[in-house]
């Protein structure tokens, strides 16, 4: 048992200095202020988002740059999303949607809907994001800008997050928090490494010679977390790469409630750590269950540090992403504890293969 306390301590000890190395770099996307004239083609993936995407295409309408096209994918969508979005495209030209082509066997829905948004877009730069999503001015001259300078073939964005119900704050801080606790940020881009690699599918802007050539979501069409491995494919390959937070410049709302979350998280979670059951317990026996230990034992001498440690990491990791810091301290067990449900129902769907997602089994990879 006390191994298996001072086990815990060293590996809490590390991931806060992860924290404070990303904290003290500050890897958010810098706000630009020269503007350019590049076309963009903004790509949206959507299958079932008639609630959801007219707000993001008003956000694109009324943000500030002149050299764009939409195209939106409807991907087998069983409600009203098309009709609505053919709506909106008739009265704004520099949207079109499409119907997506039946998914063919060996292809997850996305992935192919992604595939087929690339191969309609002309633009110089490809920006994928996803149907629940709204944009602020700044947005693409920043990206721009970023991927200009340093020649950078994938920016991929961790948007900031919109939370409304208790369900939503419960569960999606959550990914920051293993983001930002786990990973130096700014390795994606300065280390060739490829276990370096993090990226966000809610935003991924491509230079699309490079993607053109590649074909990246063709190459890995049948990955449930496609954004990571694609970064690490560039990597690999020997392209430059990069995963910033977004600053403000893009936000999100993932889910709507609690059972959204839950269902969300599980049916990919797994597959982040590489679909590794025993990583992905090893890592909830050290992050979880050792402090448990910890404050069960009563020891005064042992609580002091680690309580000290997680205060300041959801204190940094809150500011670094835009969320609540008083929030997240205070429903930091409760986060945890669904943490905990959402592993265990991972590895559920994993083992039985019952994963699904908007009416779609997920391949168990």
């Amino acid at each position: 048992m006390t191994i298996f306390i001072y086990a815990a301590l060293i590996f809490l000890v590390i991931r806060f200095s992860v924290t404070v190395f990303n904290f003290l770099s500050n890897p958010k996307l810098p706000r630009a202020i020269k503007h350019y004239q590049d076309k963009v083609s903004i790509l949206i993936p959507a299958r079932d988002e008639e609630e959801n995407i007219i707000q993001l295409l008003k956000s694109i309408k009324e943000q500030d740059y002149a050299n764009y096209e939409v195209i939106i994918l409807d991907d087998g969508s069983v409600d009203n999303t098309f009709n609505v979005v053919d709506g909106f495209a008739k009265e704004n030209p520099r949207f079109k949607v499409v119907k997506g082509a039946e998914l063919p066997k060996g292809w997850l829905g996305k992935n192919f809907a992604c595939h087929q948004l690339s191969e309609m877009a002309t633009g110089k730069y490809l920006l994928f994001v996803d149907a629940d999503e709204t944009i602020k001015k700044g947005l693409i001259n920043s990206l721009i800008f970023r991927v200009e300078i340093n020649g950078i073939s994938l920016l991929s964005l961790f948007t900031n997050q919109e939370m409304v119900t208790l369900g939503e704050k419960l569960t999606v801080p959550l990914m920051h928090f293993i983001l930002l606790n786990l990973l130096p940020l700014r390795l994606v881009r300065f280390s060739k490494n490829p276990a370096f690699a993090a990226a966000s599918g809610q935003c991924m802007f491509f230079n699309a010679a490079n993607y053109h050539a590649n074909k990246w979501h063709e190459r890995v069409k049948e990955q449930v977390i496609e954004d990571v491995e694609i970064i690490k494919l560039l990597k690999q390959e020997g392209f430059k790469t990069e995963a910033l937070l977004a600053n403000g410049l893009i936000y999100c709302r993932m889910y709507k409630n609690l059972n959204e979350s839950i269902s969300g998280f599980s049916k990919n979670l797994l597959a982040g750590f590489g679909n590794n059951i025993i990583i992905l317990l090893l890592y909830q026996l050290l992050v979880i269950i050792g402090p448990l230990i910890l404050i069960l034992n009563f020891n005064v001498s042992l609580l002091v540090l680690p309580l000290t440690l997680i205060v300041l990491s959801r204190l940094m990791i809150s500011l670094l992403s835009g969320q609540n810091v008083i929030l997240n301290l205070v429903l930091h067990p409760l986060q945890m504890l669904f943490f905990l449900l959402i592993s265990i129902i991972s590895i559920k769907n994993h083992l039985f293969k019952k994963g699904t997602w908007k009416g779609r089994l997920i391949r168990q990879i």
